[in-house]
């Protein structure tokens, strides 16, 4: 079953490449402001046309130092201006860029590598430059490294304060190759490429139409959440097929600018780099997560993806804030919520708001929700789109009953991020949109989402058996998630690994609990249900930072151990949950509960780079914790 949309052919207009696609947006706007990066204490623009020569220096200076059309070269690095510029010269030189998450290991670094046989890796700074350095021996492909940072800073101690070698030691402890030394800084590549272009001119270009609609744009390796990461190749086409056909689903113009702050290793980053491309957008780089509240405020973009962890923030600090009012600022900002409440159900049946909710939507808006916007920075928005994992319903209407509206979609790496998305002026809340209108999809007998089009991958690289397992013959690509369709919209139910069957044989899909629990408490940070062959759900819980404030700085329980025994906090978690069983299944309740001392995390393996968490992981790290749940007694704190 299932319901294919109307398919439409690629626009003869549309670029073939995505170097076509680049050099097609310099040409239109050549003076336009392409990015804006945080430099020198301040804001700085860059135009199309100087973000263009940077580009084409460091293209010129990787062919220099031996880049043949097809070549890999591996990024290893935050999102950056630096990042973005490689990205567009490694393609202008014919090349593939393989992004790494910064977070990775040397060993997982190591895997991609020597797996996508990388000719030239670039990193951002000295800590990176170290993890590379350890494992020296063992990257035999690999010709060059180039890092962002200068000889300076890669002298002195990096983020954790160890000490890194100094630049000219790093050389020493590599041989030297024909094409000059084998560490260099990106600013001596872009000379070497600035003295290349000089010597041969109109060369560059050359190596540029070798790439085709068919040639390799990117290969991205998965996290690895399930066993061994497997590199996605997605093709010209495919980054085309998938930017065109997000950007025609959107209202999203050369006036707009966005907030990009999402990590370039994931799919969904690279696709909203280039939707900025295509239309001509700026992008507004952000210095990093912990900045990202001062960025907004000082930038005021139009837009911003984000996966739903950022938006979960976000929605925790404004109800804690709403919470703290009182007096009449208490019975306004009440009457506001409510205003607000009664226009968005209005609007999201598809109708026009009658004249007196609309002045008292406009007065709520004056009093409450415009400054509310302001406080994020999110005054200028005209929508943000969430991706990546699920968002709760509940996060999402609320942020439209104030104003901001939150579009999700759907997609993976292997779909080159969206396949799915609600729109401005198609969305419902509670499932991912409907499909894109270069996505054809079915639903199998299992409930599995398939999806097949130009957008879709063909293949994993070096991993013939995982292709075959995940793409049928006939090109549909079985995506691991279940979900179904209504009247068009899709809503995901969760990951067919992930689908708890209890002992009585009922299927519990655990991800729709845990967000609705996330969304009803602001005592929660993340949640794991578990139940499977078990006769009841359970649950782990860690902690938001508003209940450690609560229950810890301002109560009588001093210190993490003793707040996660705290009676006072359990039974005040045990009301939310209550609540939420009372709308669920009695089969899908969660019976018994145990709060966790430490929130999870990146660091500590439990959640991946773009903060979804790493089920199994947490699991079996808290195994004892869980099997203490089912031998009687209350929930254990962990």
């Amino acid at each position: 079953m299932g319901a294919p949309p109307a398919m439409v052919e690629v626009r003869k207009d549309e670029p073939a490449t995505a170097v076509e696609m680049w050099k097609r947006r310099v040409a239109a706007t050549p003076d336009r402001v392409a990015f804006k990066h945080h430099a020198g204490g301040k804001w700085v623009d860059m135009t199309w046309k100087e973000a263009d020569a940077a580009a084409r220096e460091i293209a010129a200076g990787l062919v220099a130092r031996g880049l043949l059309p097809g070549d890999r070269v591996c990024v290893l690095g935050q999102t950056s201006l630096e990042w973005i510029l490689s990205d567009v010269g490694i393609l202008l030189a014919g090349g593939v860029t393989v992004p790494i998450y910064a977070s990775n290991t040397a060993e997982q670094c190591e895997f991609i590598v020597r797996d996508s046989s990388a000719k030239i890796v670039i990193v951002e700074d000295a800590a990176q430059l170290e993890k590379l350095m350890s494992l020296r021996d063992r990257l035999v492909t690999v010709t060059t490294i180039v890092h962002f940072a200068g000889d300076a800073k890669l002298e002195r101690p990096d983020a954790q304060g160890r000490s890194v070698v100094a630049l000219a030691d790093v050389a020493r402890q590599w041989p030297a190759t024909v094409t000059g030394e084998f560490v260099a800084p990106l600013e001596a590549l872009r000379a070497g490429g600035r003295a290349w272009l000089a010597a041969h001119p109109g060369e560059l270009d050359g190596h540029a139409e070798t790439v085709s609609s068919d040639s390799m744009f990117t290969i991205i390796y998965t996290s690895g959440t399930t066993g061994t990461p497997k590199g996605v190749v997605l093709t010209h086409e495919n980054l085309v097929a998938g930017v065109c056909s997000a950007v025609r689903a959107m209202q999203i113009g050369a006036v707009d600018d966005q907030y990009l702050f999402l990590t370039l290793a994931h799919v969904l980053a690279r696709e909203v780099e280039w939707a900025g491309i295509e239309l001509g957008f700026a992008s507004t780089i952000s210095r990093g997560v912990a900045h990202i509240r001062q960025d907004l405020l000082e930038t005021h973009p139009t837009f911003m993806v984000s996966v739903p962890r950022i938006f979960e923030k976000f929605y925790a600090g404004v109800q804690s804030s709403l919470a703290k009012a009182t007096g009449v600022q208490r019975l306004i900002t009440r009457w506001a919520l409510a205003v607000g409440k009664a226009h968005s159900l209005v609007v999201r049946a598809g109708k026009a708001p009658g004249g007196w909710l609309a002045l008292r939507r406009r007065v709520a808006d004056k009093l409450v929700f415009s400054k509310l916007r302001a406080r994020l920075g999110l005054d200028r928005c005209r929508f943000l789109i969430s991706g990546g994992a699920p968002l709760a319903a509940e996060i999402a209407e609320f942020f439209h009953a104030v104003g901001l509206l939150i579009l999700e979609g759907y997609g993976l790496t292997e779909t080159m991020a969206a396949a799915y998305l609600n729109t401005l002026t198609r969305f419902r809340f509670g499932t991912v949109g409907p499909s894109l209108d270069v996505v054809e999809t079915k639903i199998a007998e299992d409930g599995e989402i398939l999806m097949r089009g130009p957008s879709v991958f063909r293949q994993y690289y070096n991993n013939a058996p995982a292709t075959a397992e995940a793409v049928q013959s006939d090109g549909w690509f079985h995506s691991g998630d279940i979900g179904d369709l209504e009247d068009g919209f899709l809503r995901i139910t969760d990951r067919k690994k992930d689908l708890i069957v209890t002992a009585n044989g009922k299927k519990v899909a655990p991800q729709p609990l845990e967000n609705a629990l996330k969304a009803r408490s602001p005592l929660v940070s993340q949640v794991v249900v578990y139940g499977d062959k078990r006769s009841y759900c359970v649950a782990l819980v860690t902690l938001s930072e508003d209940a450690q404030k609560k229950y810890a700085d301002g109560g009588s329980v001093s210190g993490t151990p003793a707040l996660v025994r705290s009676a006072e906090l359990r039974a005040a978690l045990q009301k939310d949950v209550d609540a939420l069983n009372a709308t669920l299944a009695p089969y899908e309740t969660i019976k018994k509960f145990s709060v966790l001392a430490q929130d999870f995390s990146e660091a500590a393996g439990e959640m991946t780079p773009s903060l979804k968490v790493k089920r199994k992981v947490v699991i079996d790290r808290y195994r004892s914790v869980i099997d203490s749940m089912y031998e009687g007694g209350g929930g254990h704190e962990g």
